[in-house]
C-alpha cells in the first residue's frame, strides 16, 4: 500500500468525519514518520476505509491516475450523493447524515426544500434527536426485564425482597438527584450514608430470612454470601444503567461551546523519552484558539528534556529537580496563565477536538470545578490490554456517567482532566501525602462543595500495560494510593455536609475497593462449597445471572461509546478471570496497608507505540 495514497485517504476520512478524528490524525502522523502500525491500527483503517492493508511502501504515487486510485480503494470514490445521485469525488466537499452521503451544496438545498425553518434551527433539532438512540433504550429495557424476571421466577421470594430493598435505595438516590447537585453545606448528625448502612447490614437481613425458610447451618452461608453479592449487583445495575443513558442524552443535546477561555495544558514528565514527542505533537495539532502548553520535566535522567526542548519555540519547557508528579504539577501551575488548567499525562494522545469538548463541561453550572476526559486504551494487542480496554469503557460509560448526573465524579484522571484554575488553587496545591494525586485533588474539590463532571467526547488515548508484570506494577500504585486517599478523607464517609460525596460516591468507592474483593473471593469459595453440598443448581443460576447482566451492561457501554463491538467477547473475563486478578491485587493492597508497609510509586514500562 502506497504511503502517500494512504495518507490522502485518511485526510479524506477526516474531512468526511469518518471514524475517530483524533485517531485518524495520529495515524497520519505515524505513517509520515514511517513507523510500524499496530495490528489494531491496521484493522481500524481497513474498517473505516473498506480496504485491505498488507504492507505500507514508499512508492511514488504522484502519477497515479484516478482509475488506479479506484483499484486501490474501490469503495471510496463510488459513494453517490443521495440528493443528485452523482458520484462524490475525493476532492468534493461532502456530508454524511443518517448513514447517507451528500454533496455539501446538495445537503443544504435538501434541508431548505424539506423544512420551512432556518437551516441552523434544523441542524439544532437534528442534534437533539441524535440524543435518542433506540438501541440504548432497548438494551436498558432488556437489562431491567431480565433482572426482575430471573430474580422472581428463579431465585424466589427471599431474593426478591433483598433486591427490592436495593431498588428502594436506588429510587431514594434518583429522587434526590432532581435537586441541585452541588453541596449546600447543610449541617446534620454525623453518620454513614443510608446506602452504606444498607449494604453492610444486608447480609444479616438476608441471613434472618434464609434461616426462617429452614436452611441448614452449612447451606446458609452459601446462600447468604451469594445473595449479598447479587444484591449489590442488582443495586448497581438499577441505579447506574438509567443514569448512564440519561447522562449520554444530556451530553448529546448540549450546545457547542459558547466562549473559548484561555487554557493552560500542563504535561508533567519523568523519563518519558519513548512517548513525549507524540504527546506534544498531538497537543499542538488539537483545535483550540487560546491555549498554552507547559511541559514540566521532573528531573528526567534520559532524553525526555532534550526531546521536549525541540518544541521550545511553541511551548513552555520547564525543568526542576525530581520531586514527584504532584510537585511537577504545582510547578507548572505557577507558570500557567489560563482560566482553565488541563492536565495531560506524558504517554497520552488526546483527540483533535478534545480541548473544546472538555471546556463545554464548565458551561453546565457555575459550580463545576473539574471535568474528566474519556480515557481509552490504544494498544489493544493482547488479552490483558483488551480486558483493560473494556474495563475502561464500562467504568466510564456506566459507573462514571451515573456519578456525572450527581455531579460527584471522584477521579478526574491525570491522563486528561480539566480544572477551573481559581477553584483549583482555592482547594489547595497538589499534595504529596498520597501517590494518586488526581484522586486526592478531586476529593478535595468535592469536599469544598463543588461539582465534578465528565465528558465522553473529550477523548484521550493512553498506553495500557501489555504484560502482567507491568499491569501489577501500575495497579499496585493505584490501589495502594486509593486506600491512602480513603483513609485521608474518611471523615467524608460520615459527614452529611459533603452532599453526594458522603451519600453515594465515597461509599461506592469504599464498597469497590474494600468490600467487593472480599465478597468476590468469599462468594467463589461459597460457590465451590455449595456445589460440594449439592446446591449446584442455585450456584449455577446465580453465576449465569451475573454473567448475562455483565454482558448486557458491557454491550450498553460499548453502544454508548460507539466502540468496537468485538470487545464484547471479553466481557465474561470481567466476571471470571480478569476480575479475580484485580480482586487479588485489591486484597493485597489492603493487607499491605494494614501491615503499614510503605506505599511506593510503581509504574509500567513505556512501549512507545
Amino acid at each position: 500500500m502506497d504511503r502517500k495514497l494512504l495518507i490522502s485517504k485518511l485526510d479524506q476520512a477526516i474531512k468526511n468525519t469518518v471514524g475517530d478524528d483524533g485517531r485518524n490524525h495520529y495515524l497520519i502522523k505515524r505513517i509520515k514518520q514511517k513507523k510500524e502500525l499496530l495490528k489494531s491500527d491496521k484493522k481500524y483503517i481497513e474498517r473505516i476505509l473498506e480496504i485491505k492493508i498488507d504492507k505500507i511502501s514508499d512508492d511514488d504515487s504522484s502519477n497515479i491516475s484516478n482509475d488506479k486510485t479506484k483499484q486501490f480503494f474501490p469503495n471510496l470514490n463510488l459513494a453517490k450523493c443521495t440528493t443528485c445521485n452523482n458520484e462524490i469525488k475525493l476532492e468534493d466537499k461532502s456530508i454524511r447524515d443518517n448513514h447517507k452521503w451528500y454533496h455539501s451544496k446538495c445537503f443544504q438545498k435538501s434541508i431548505i426544500r424539506k423544512h420551512s425553518t432556518p437551516i441552523s434551527e434544523t441542524i439544532e433539532n437534528r442534534k437533539k434527536k441524535s440524543g435518542k438512540d433506540p438501541i440504548q433504550f432497548l438494551l436498558t429495557g432488556i437489562i431491567f426485564v431480565f433482572l426482575i424476571t430471573t430474580v422472581y421466577f428463579i431465585l424466589g421470594h427471599i431474593s426478591m425482597i433483598a433486591m427490592g430493598l436495593g431498588g428502594a435505595i436506588t429510587i431514594y438516590h434518583i429522587t434526590g438527584a432532581s435537586g441541585k447537585i452541588f453541596s449546600k453545606n447543610v449541617k446534620g448528625k454525623k453518620a454513614p450514608s443510608v446506602f452504606l448502612l444498607f449494604l453492610l447490614g444486608s447480609p444479616f437481613l438476608i441471613a434472618t430470612m434464609i434461616a426462617y425458610e429452614g436452611y441448614t447451618l452449612l447451606e446458609s452461608p452459601v446462600r447468604i454470601i451469594l445473595l449479598w453479592a447479587m444484591t449489590i449487583s442488582f443495586w448497581s445495575t438499577m441505579l447506574f444503567v438509567p443514569m448512564a443513558v440519561l447522562s449520554k442524552y444530556r451530553e448529546d443535546i448540549q450546545e457547542d461551546v459558547k466562549s473559548y477561555p484561555k487554557i493552560s495544558i500542563i504535561i508533567p514528565a519523568f523519563n518519558e523519552e519513548k512517548v513525549i514527542k507524540n504527546t506534544i505533537e498531538g497537543l499542538l495539532e488539537t483545535k483550540y484558539p487560546k491555549k498554552e502548553i507547559i511541559f514540566v520535566d521532573d528531573g528526567s535522567t534520559d532524553k525526555t528534556l532534550e526531546i521536549a526542548s525541540e518544541f521550545k519555540d511553541q511551548i513552555k519547557v520547564l525543568h526542576k529537580e525530581n520531586g514527584g508528579k504532584a510537585s511537577a504539577l504545582n510547578y507548572g501551575l505557577v507558570y500557567s496563565s489560563g482560566e482553565i488548567i488541563v492536565i495531560v499525562d506524558a504517554d497520552t494522545i488526546i483527540g483533535r477536538n478534545s480541548l473544546k469538548e472538555i471546556v463545554k463541561g464548565f458551561e453546565i453550572d457555575e459550580h463545576v470545578a473539574a471535568v474528566a476526559g474519556n480515557i481509552k486504551v490504544r494498544n489493544r494487542v493482547n488479552w490483558i490490554t483488551k480486558c483493560q480496554a473494556l474495563e475502561y469503557i464500562t467504568g466510564i460509560q456506566i459507573v462514571r456517567r451515573a456519578f456525572d448526573i450527581f455531579g460527584s465524579i471522584t477521579i478526574v484522571p491525570g491522563a486528561l482532566g480539566a480544572f477551573k484554575k481559581s477553584l483549583l488553587t482555592e482547594a489547595g496545591a497538589y499534595g504529596k501525602e498520597t501517590i494518586v494525586e488526581d484522586f486526592d485533588q478531586t476529593i478535595k474539590l468535592l469536599k469544598a462543595g463543588l461539582v465534578t463532571q465528565g465528558s465522553s467526547k473529550a477523548t484521550a488515548y493512553t498506553e495500557a500495560p501489555n504484560s502482567f508484570r507491568d499491569f501489577f506494577a501500575q495497579r499496585k500504585r493505584w490501589y495502594r494510593g486509593n486506600i491512602q486517599v480513603l483513609k485521608r478523607h474518611s471523615d467524608a464517609l460520615t459527614n452529611p455536609r459533603f452532599g453526594y460525596l458522603q451519600r453515594l460516591s465515597l461509599p461506592y468507592l469504599f464498597l469497590g475497593m474494600v468490600i467487593t474483593p472480599i465478597i468476590g473471593y468469599t462468594a467463589l469459595a461459597n460457590a465451590i462449597l455449595g456445589i460440594i453440598l449439592g446446591d449446584w443448581l442455585y450456584v449455577l443460576q446465580i453465576s449465569l445471572i451475573f454473567t448475562v447482566v455483565h454482558y448486557l451492561m458491557s454491550a450498553l457501554a460499548i453502544r454508548i461509546d460507539d466502540e468496537d463491538p468485538k470487545l464484547l467477547w471479553y466481557a465474561g473475563f470481567l466476571v471470571f478471570g480478569f476480575k479475580q486478578i484485580v480482586d487479588a491485587m485489591l486484597l493485597k493492597a489492603i493487607i499491605e496497608h494494614l501491615q503499614k508497609k510503605r506505599a511506593t510509586w510503581t509504574s509500567a514500562k513505556r512501549i512507545g507505540v
